[in-house]
């Protein structure tokens, strides 16, 4: 354990703590989960699993939430969502700090993850005031037609280990100002994160007499998360997490006509033109691909590089990764961090292997790191592996700092490369050409739900709707008119004359 947990004192978290919370309430139970950092492997404290029962309660009493908020001004709900953004200011460093311990992340990610928090609610708080409908044009005299938006019930959401605090802030404050209630399943991985962010939310909750059950968090592994996806009170379910994860999760709650919300895998790639500046390729590269120990869904995965520039790109890369300091992320003067825990360390050498087998090029091959800096087992060094595009290992996620890289002659066949691929989250091109870039954002080019010129893959900011196509479930979080698939749309008619045409003109004697 690091030298001082003061962050956790300061979050309210205890040794034992309970996993189920309906607003300020607490439910504890025998069976536990217990958390240990990836940083030096050291136990944090544990939180109880949900039962059924408390399970239950949660839903019961988010649902009963519901009924009382709906009914308050959705610039009155903005108002508490933004004192809870300014609580998050008060404790950022706390909250950071907590994320990066128990995920892993570096302290400066971990700290950005919690500013992405607070952006959401600045984010909903202005939202609070612009819930806006359409008016329409009636074909019928004296009548007139709007479309109106209300809130729809209970959002469910099921976050990964990686944002173990940011994406469930982004649906629960629009969920909030959209006049909904919230019932968060965290990933078990990283459970003290979401007790922390009720804790939180509680103190502003209690100033401001909420109902409770508006923000509940419901604790455990994949029983929870079907229970909440095959539960009839819970119209929409938001999850991220792996492709696996969300066909069970978006099958189930399809077939009970419930809405979901997919932000899945990501083979992200980036393509390098001739043009491209190759300062600014090597930052977006190398920080894409291995930020958050390549732990993004957004990570860089792929680099396709064009053939003229190929070797002189791969050599900057290289003496770019022999700069990085691997550790512990708590510590400022390290790049990279470990992974989640040791199975994911045992996937990325199956990956690694996996190349071999299929005849890949090495041009750094990394592996487990191993001594007393290293000892809770979660380190890794990072790979660059010259492919082809159409390998099976390729066309899969590793979610780990293993860098694909291919060469390409001409631009559609760089697209192509980029595009045939399960996934569709998000690309880049590095080109110092306006038609390059224009024809890589057209509808011939990228086709996935992020699409930058100049910047890498990794990150978003929270103006603009996140997700993307294919298997990546075709969800969109934060920004634009994400706001909508937390409400429900309602097409209304009002006939202010004294007579009662049909519409088309059809005529009805009686």
């Amino acid at each position: 354990m690091n030298a001082s947990l003061s962050f956790l004192q300061e979050l309210g978290i205890q040794a034992h703590n309970a996993g189920t919370w309906i607003g300020g309430t607490s439910f504890d139970h025998s069976e536990r989960i217990t958390s240990s950092s990836p940083v030096d492997g050291g136990v944090i404290a544990s939180v109880s699993i949900s039962t059924p029962e408390q399970y239950d309660r949660a839903v019961a009493a988010a649902h009963e939430a519901f009924l009382e908020w709906r009914t308050v001004p959705a610039p009155k709900r903005g108002e508490i969502v933004r004192q809870y953004g300014n609580l998050l200011r008060q404790h950022k460093e706390a909250l950071g700090a907590l994320v990066s311990y128990e995920m892993g992340k570096s302290l400066a990610e971990g700290q950005g993850e919690v500013q992405e928090m607070i952006d959401i609610c600045d984010y909903a708080v202005g939202l609070s005031r612009q819930l806006a409908g359409l008016t329409l044009k009636s074909e019928r005299p004296d009548h007139f037609m709007m479309e109106q938006w209300h809130p729809i019930g209970v959002v469910g959401v099921i976050s990964a280990f990686n944002f173990p605090v940011a994406v469930w802030a982004w649906n629960a404050c629009l969920a909030w100002v959209c006049g909904d209630s919230v019932v968060w399943k965290a990933s078990e991985k990283v459970p003290l994160c979401a007790v922390a962010c009720q804790i939180l939310w509680n103190r502003v909750a209690a100033q401001n007499n909420v109902p409770a059950g508006l923000s509940s968090i419901v604790t455990g592994g994949v029983e929870i998360g079907v229970r909440l996806s095959e539960d009839n009170r819970i119209p929409v379910v938001s999850a991220t997490g792996s492709t696996r994860m969300g066909r069970e999760v978006g099958q189930k709650v399809a077939a009970r006509f419930g809405r979901s919300i997919l932000e899945l895998g990501g083979n992200n790639a980036i393509i390098v033109t001739p043009t491209a500046d190759l300062k600014m390729t090597v930052t977006a590269a190398v920080f894409g691909a291995v930020g958050t120990a390549g732990q993004r869904c957004t990570s860089t995965r792929r680099l396709i590089i064009h053939e003229s520039i190929f070797d002189k790109v791969i050599e900057a890369i290289k003496s770019a990764y022999a700069q990085l300091r691997i550790g512990s992320p708590l510590l400022a003067e390290n790049h990279v961090g470990p992974l989640i825990d040791e199975a994911a360390v045992a996937m990325y050498l199956s990956a690694l292997d996996a190349v071999d087998a299929a005849g890949g090029t090495f041009h750094l091959r990394g592996g487990k790191l191993e001594g007393a800096e290293y000892a809770s087992g979660c380190y890794v060094k990072p790979s660059i592996a010259e492919v082809q595009n159409d390998w099976s290992i390729v066309q899969h996620e590793t979610f780990a700092p293993l860098l694909y890289v291919m060469k390409y002659r001409e631009l559609d066949e760089a697209v192509a490369f980029q595009n045939n691929v399960p996934q569709g989250l998000s690309s880049a091109i590095m080109t110092g050409s306006m038609q390059e870039a224009n024809r890589f954002l057209s509808a011939c080019g990228s086709d996935c739900g992020i699409a930058n010129v100049n910047i890498g893959t990794s990150g978003a900011e929270i103006g603009g709707a996140f997700g993307g196509e294919k298997e990546t479930g075709g969800g969109r979080e934060s920004g634009s008119d994400s706001w909508k698939a937390y409400m429900r749309r309602q097409t209304n008619t009002l006939n202010y004359g004294n007579a009662l045409p049909l519409a088309q003109g059809i005529v009805f004697n009686i």
